[in-house]
């Protein structure tokens, strides 16, 4: 008998395959992700800490702004309109430093051990993107209780909240995996820290998050189309307020989101081999 004679595997142990390759690989995910958390649970009060900056732009930006008329579009309270948007900023900035911690790793030696391990390099990405996911989600609790507490017209819905989980993760994920993209690329500490604070602040500006796109001149319009924080606010105001709607429809926003995060993805995967050399 010859080879082209062999018995062809059976479709269901090949099935098997697959279903035992893709429970490994969300082991290795999950395996870093775990370890990463564990940095937060020993550091608790960086929690606290980061709870700051969003109370200051709700109780005094907020406040303030919310006495120009005009400002928030449909008549809606400028506090309920900045509410998302300051969530959103939260999320971005806790994820876009996140990168650091990479770095970190390879002047302790702890990148070289995720590199030398079995794991393929889009699972040590993925991972720390899972684990980036769970501090914006402690973050996002934070906010959330602060708002409610603000008087900001909260949906409550489960579903809604459900969703606005959703795109808390993805745009954690998506903005964490930018920042080890730039922590791959400058390999430095000193250079990363001048290089997020410099990014920071036009992504947060550029986008829907404090004032409407229609207030906007053209051209600062037409960045904030291409900027994927304009879409995480458009999917958070709709999701988190009950009063909320989307600009742009909720499966448009999740699109370019899970787009841009498996582009990001696929680049750090790419990069995060090269980095402990």
């Amino acid at each position: 008998m010859g080879p082209s004679d062999a018995p062809a595997a059976p479709p269901a142990s090949m099935a098997e395959n697959r279903l035992g390759r893709l429970a490994d690989y969300a082991t290795q995910c999950l395996a870093v992700a775990a370890a990463e958390v564990q940095k937060l649970r020993h550091d608790p009060v960086e929690l606290f800490t980061r709870a700051a900056q969003p109370v200051l732009w709700l109780v005094l930006f907020g406040e303030v702004m919310a006495q120009v008329r005009g400002i928030s579009p449909g008549g809606v309270r400028y506090l309920d309109f900045l509410a998302p948007g300051i969530l959103a900023q939260s999320v971005l900035f806790v994820a876009i430093f996140y990168g650091i911690s990479a770095i970190w790793e390879r002047d302790l030696g702890v990148l070289q051990r995720y590199l030398v391990s079995p794991a393929p390099r889009s699972a040590l990405v993925i991972g720390k993107a899972l684990s980036a996911s769970v501090r914006a989600l402690s973050q996002a609790l934070i906010v959330y209780v602060l708002t409610l507490a603000l008087g900001v017209d909260i949906d409550l819905d489960p579903r809604s909240i459900l969703g606005a989980v959703a795109a808390i993760a993805v745009g954690s994920a998506l903005f964490s995996t930018f920042s080890l993209i730039i922590a791959c690329i400058v390999k430095t500490r000193e250079r990363f820290m001048g290089i997020g604070q410099v990014l920071t602040m036009p992504i947060f500006f550029a986008s829907n998050a404090i004032y409407p796109l229609s207030l906007m001149p053209g051209w600062l319009r037409a960045v904030s189309h291409l900027n994927p924080l304009t879409y995480e606010v458009d999917v958070l105001r709709a999701l988190m307020l009950s009063s909320g709607r989307s600009d742009y429809g909720l499966l448009f926003d999740f699109t370019v989101l899970f787009a841009a995060t498996a582009a990001l993805t696929a680049i750090a995967s790419r990069l995060y081999g090269r980095m402990g050399y």
